[in-house]
Order: structure tokens, then C-alpha cells, then sequence
């Protein structure tokens, strides 16, 4: 029986065929699904969600350490944070095999920026495997845990979004129960001294020959690697889910080597196969990972040149820049509505940025989250956003500047979410303090990890398990730093969250290091039901202000000059209603 599942989902299972033990990550789209379809096994997986990707990266190396194979997963810049283990793992290799997901995003569908994490593989000197399609996402678990142990190595597990999230039948297998040797303390082996590590760097280059070596012999029977001889015209080197595009545009009789070994790249394998096509074509997405290795090793190729550096391919560029088709559309003149992202309908973010919104004095340096939407029309509440934990740090850069260049008036805010406070807010935190920073720090607690799909963590009281755990209190943390006061307040509550920002800023300028927590769930929780009727306008009290519009709620607009509230969005959190100066918007109770 074959069953149709998203590659994330294929994944899972393959985590539960391979027998793999330990798993940790850290929620980032478009990696989240894995774990989160991994609790289905917990009587034989373990699976948890760490504060932040270094840490779920070291949990899976320290099992991998104490001889079971682990698993971590993270998106392409949870791998910038997850470096430092990495980079060293790949020195001291693995116990049990060690597998690290980065979830790569080209054309940034919801990423700062499009990295291309090939170069991680090669960078720390370890193997990397990437799938094609669901069926490899599961089989391909199993052989990149065999190659981890074989060669000693992590391997890099790197798919893409379109790898993760498209769909395709998949045929199980059974668990292969995973035995290792009794635990023994190895120093010499686990203990990264420089000493250990600087023995060590000659046995990595030892290993990425003999990697070489297994890309061109087994990788080919055990369908890593794959070669496709047609007639001999055309070739083409391929990889991940540049291979499913390639495979349905070029016409029929091209030869194509697939590669699921990427690092290091086979190159006598290349060399064969480009000695028996006329023509070699490189394709790939983002950088000429494997076309700039390929021409170094003096195998001509085109690739780049066509398809370019940015984005995402697909069938229909493929066919244009590489076969020169240009698809045959037919023009239609409608023009699709305009729908920006924008903050739910009564999401608990907006009463804290339309509060600040209305000083043009306050800086908001902004976090990835949610709350990134405070940047948007019409709340423009937001000067800057970097990375995740940069609320806190990028906004002590600006207060610093400020006192420097004599900049007086101004008031910094530095934003982050609670989950994004655990990942790397409480070292920001820390900064602020130690360093003096005049910024005062809010965390926008809505009780969950909001942006990745409502994932728990540290500050929601349960595991990814559902198991009932320590709630870690924001504020007692905060305190515990040294702020004071630190205070709490609802957001929805206009008057008192104004009231908080005041208190705030007065204690700030009084010398002292205040803190705010904004705190109320976020609506589409499940296990919380905070819906409590709705509001409407009263049409004969509106006066055609739009003063409701600028708390930029979706279920707010404007017919036939009057404001109108939309029933199937409204929640009935009152923000508009607080706002509205003739008390034209009314609550309707349950």
C-alpha cells in the first residue's frame, strides 16, 4: 500500500524506519511538519522542541555521542545558528549516526534571506544528501544514517520548500531497530581540544576522498545516485527537486545522473558521464554549487548562465532560459485583489503597536515573528528587522548610537516574541542590561509560537509530546536579569497599555531599566477560547473618521462612507472599538 504524504511527512517516517531514537529541532518553515509528525512514534522516537536550533543540534549530538541515531531539523538560517556544533561534529564524527535538516527556501517564501545551505556541507567538511521527491525524503533517512556511521560523519539532510511541501505516494517500510555498542568514554575522540582537533583535520580529508570514492561506486546500487543513460546528445547533472523539473523538460533521450550525494561531489562519476554525452548541462537552484566544482575539475558545462542565480525554477523557466519555449499564454485582463499580509483579526500584537504608532519619538526595533507585520500599513510601527533575538541587540546598537551622536527625544523599544525570547531574546536581554542600554525590551507573550503553526515551547507549559511541563514565567526571568519594573499587560487594553508605555518610559528616564510583557493567547489556539461575541457599527454614530482603520484590522473597511465590521472575521476584541471617538462601534455579547 502506498500512501500520499508531503515530503516533511515522508521524512518523519523515514526517521521511524531508520531507527532513530532522538530527535530535537526548533520550528522553522519550511522544516516545522517533520517533528511535528513524529509524536505518532514516541513509544520508539523521543522528540522535543528545543529553545532554539544550536541547542536542538547538540541535544542530537550528544545521543549521537551515547551511540543512538538522532535527528535535528531546522530552516536554512536555523543553520547559521546552529554552525558552531556543527563545524565541530563534522571534526570529532559521529557515535551513532547524526543527521542534521536544513529545509532550504528559494525565493524567500518566508525567509529573510535565500541562502543556499550546499555550502555548509562543504564549508564544515561533511557529507550531504538531498532528496527529490517524498519517497526519497523517506528512503534517503535511512541511507544518509548509513553513511554517518560508514564514514564517521554528520550528515547534512538538505531538502527545499518544494521538497517539503509538495506531495507523493510513498511506500513504507518496517523499523529497523538501531543496536550499538555499550557507552565508553572516548576523550580522545568526543573531547575537541585543539590538540584533538588539529589530529583530527587530516582524518576529515581522508574522509571526503573515501565519500568521493562510495559517490561513484555504492551510492550508485543503493540509489543515492542514479544514472540515466538516453542517447548521448544531451546530459544533464542534476539534484533535489531541480531533477523532477528537469526530468519533465528536457525531451526524450537525454541522459541525466541524479545525484542524492551531493557533498562530495562524484567526480569520476561526472568526468564518465560527461565523456558520453555530446552536451552537459548543470541544473540546479540558487548558487553553481556543483557547476563551479564541475568546471574547476575542467569538465565543460553550462548551467548558470541559463537559469541564473535567484529563486525558485520551475518547468516553465526551464523550457525558456535553457530550450528557448517560451510558454504560449493567453493574456487575461483581471487584475487579482490586493491582499497584503496583515495581523489576524483580533490578534493580541496590534493594541501594542498602534500604541507606540502614535509617538513618532519611539524607534521599535522588531523581531521574526508574527509582530513582523507591525511594519505594515497602516500601523509603520517597526525600524528594523535582522534575525531572530536581533529585537533586543540590534535595538541596544541604535540606543548606543544615539547617545554618541547626541540624538536626544528619541525612545528605543526592542520587540521580540516569547518564543523568540527563549530562542535568543535572554542573551539580548542580558546586554541591555550589563551594557546600560537606554531601550526598554518588550516581550509580546502570546503563548505560543505563533508564525511557524503554534508549536509550543518553553513558556507555553507543554512539550511537543503534549505532555504537561515547568511554564517558564517571562517576567521572573526579566527580574532575575536585574529590570525593574517589569511590567505585564493586556494589549487589547488600550488605555492600560498606553498607561504601561508611559510607566515605562518614565522609569527610563528616571535611570532606571524597565521591561514590558504584553500578555493575551493568541486566538487560533486551540485549547483556549477567547472569541466572546463580536462588535458592529452603530452607522447612525459613525462620522466617517476611518480612525478604526488605522489599527489595520482585515475585518475593518469602509461602504458607502460608513465603516462596516465583517461578521465571518470579527472576533470582538474591542481594539477598534477603544479607538473610535464617537463610540460608534458597539460589543455584541455572547
Amino acid at each position: 500500500m502506498k500512501h500520499l504524504m508531503s515530503g516533511n511527512e515522508a521524512t518523519a517516517r523515514g526517521v521511524y524506519e531508520a531507527g532513530i531514537k532522538i530527535c530535537s529541532a526548533y520550528p522553522g518553515t519550511p522544516s516545522t511538519e517533520i517533528l511535528e509528525n513524529l509524536p505518532q512514534y514516541k513509544d520508539d522516537v523521543y522528540c522535543e522542541w528545543a529553545p532554539n536550533e544550536k541547542v536542538a543540534t547538540e541535544v542530537a549530538y550528544g545521543a549521537s555521542i551515547a551511540g543512538s541515531r538522532s535527528f535535528c531539523t531546522m530552516k536554512m538560517v536555523g543553520l547559521n545558528v546552529a554552525a558552531d556544533p556543527l563545524f565541530t561534529a563534522g571534526y570529532m564524527g559521529v557515535g551513532g549516526a547524526f543527521i542534521v535538516v536544513t529545509a532550504d527556501d528559494p525565493s524567500c517564501h518566508s525567509s529573510q534571506n535565500e541562502q543556499d545551505n550546499r555550502h555548509y556541507a562543504r564549508a564544515a567538511k561533511i557529507a550531504m544528501v538531498e532528496p527529490s521527491d517524498a519517497q526519497e525524503c523517506k528512503d534517503f533517512v535511512a541511507l544518509a544514517c548509513e553513511v554517518s556511521e560508514l564514514f564517521d560523519t554528520p550528515v547534512l539532510y538538505r531538502t527545499t520548500t518544494r521538497v517539503c511541501h509538495s506531495k507523493g505516494l510513498v511506500e513504507f517500510g518496517e523499523r529497523r531497530e538501531h543496536t550499538h555498542a555499550p557507552y565508553a568514554r572516548n576523550v580522545r575522540k568526543f573531547v575537541c581540544t585543539p590538540a584533538h582537533a588539529y589530529a583530527n583535520h587530516p582524518l576529515v580529508e581522508e574522509r571526503l576522498k573515501k565519500l568521493e570514492e562510495y559517490g561513484c561506486t555504492r551510492a550508485l546500487e543503493n540509489g543515492l545516485n542514479k544514472l540515466e543513460m538516453g542517447d548521448g546528445k544531451v546530459g544533464v547533472v542534476t539534484s533535489s527537486i531541480a531533477y523532477e523539473y528537469a526530468r519533465e523538460v528536457f525531451p526524450e533521450g537525454t541522459s541525466f545522473l541524479k545525484l542524492g550525494l551531493t557533498f562530495p561531489l562524484p567526480m569520476d562519476l561526472i568526468r564518465d558521464f560527461a565523456s558520453r554525452v555530446e552536451k552537459l548541462y548543470v541544473i540546479e537552484e540558487l548558487e553553481p554549487f556543483m557547476e563551479d566544482q564541475i568546471k574547476a575539475a575542467g569538465i565543460p558545462c553550462v548551467g548558470k548562465e541559463l537559469t541564473g542565480p535567484l529563486y525558485e525554477l520551475n518547468t516553465q523557466l526551464l523550457r525558456e532560459r535553457v530550450l528557448g519555449r517560451k510558454a504560449d499564454f493567453r493574456t487575461v485582463d483581471v487584475t487579482p485583489a490586493k491582499r497584503p499580509p496583515a495581523l489576524c483579526p483580533g490578534c493580541p500584537h496590534r493594541g501594542f503597536f498602534y500604541t507606540l504608532s502614535r509617538n513618532k519619538n519611539y524607534v521599535v526595533t522588531g523581531d521574526i515573528g508574527c509582530y513582523t507585520l507591525g511594519c505594515a500599513e497602516p500601523l509603520n510601527c517597526m525600524d528594523s528587522v535582522v534575525c531572530m533575538g536581533a529585537g533586543f541587540s540590534a535595538g541596544m546598537g541604535i540606543a548606543k548610537s544615539f547617545e554618541k551622536e547626541g540624538v536626544t527625544g528619541k525612545v528605543v523599544f526592542g520587540v521580540v516574541g516569547d518564543s523568540t525570547f527563549f530562542h535568543s531574546g535572554m542573551t539580548g536581554a542580558a546586554e541591555i542590561v550589563y551594557n546600560k542600554g537606554r531601550m526598554i525590551p518588550c516581550v509580546l507573550d502570546n503563548r505560543i509560537t505563533g508564525m511557524t503553526g503554534h508549536q509550543d515551547n518553553p513558556g507555553t507549559g507543554y512539550t511537543l509530546q503534549g505532555d504537561p511541563t515547568a511554564l517558564l514565567s517571562v517576567e521572573k526571568i526579566l527580574t532575575a536579569l536585574g529590570f525593574a519594573p517589569v511590567l505585564t499587560v493586556d494589549p487589547q487594553d488600550l488605555k492600560a497599555m498606553k498607561a504601561a508605555v508611559d510607566q515605562a518610559v518614565s522609569a527610563l528616564d528616571a535611570g532606571q531599566q524597565p521591561a514590558i510583557v504584553t500578555r493575551r493567547p493568541c486566538l487560533l489556539i486551540k485549547r483556549d477560547k477567547f472569541r466572546k461575541g463580536m462588535c458592529h457599527v452603530n452607522a447612525d454614530k459613525c462620522r466617517s473618521c476611518r480612525s478604526c482603520l488605522r489599527v489595520g484590522c482585515p475585518a475593518i473597511s469602509m461602504e458607502n462612507g460608513k465603516a462596516v465590521i465583517d461578521r465571518t472575521q470579527c472576533v470582538g476584541c474591542t481594539v477598534c472599538a477603544q479607538v473610535c471617538p464617537f463610540d460608534a462601534i458597539e460589543k455584541e455579547e455572547n
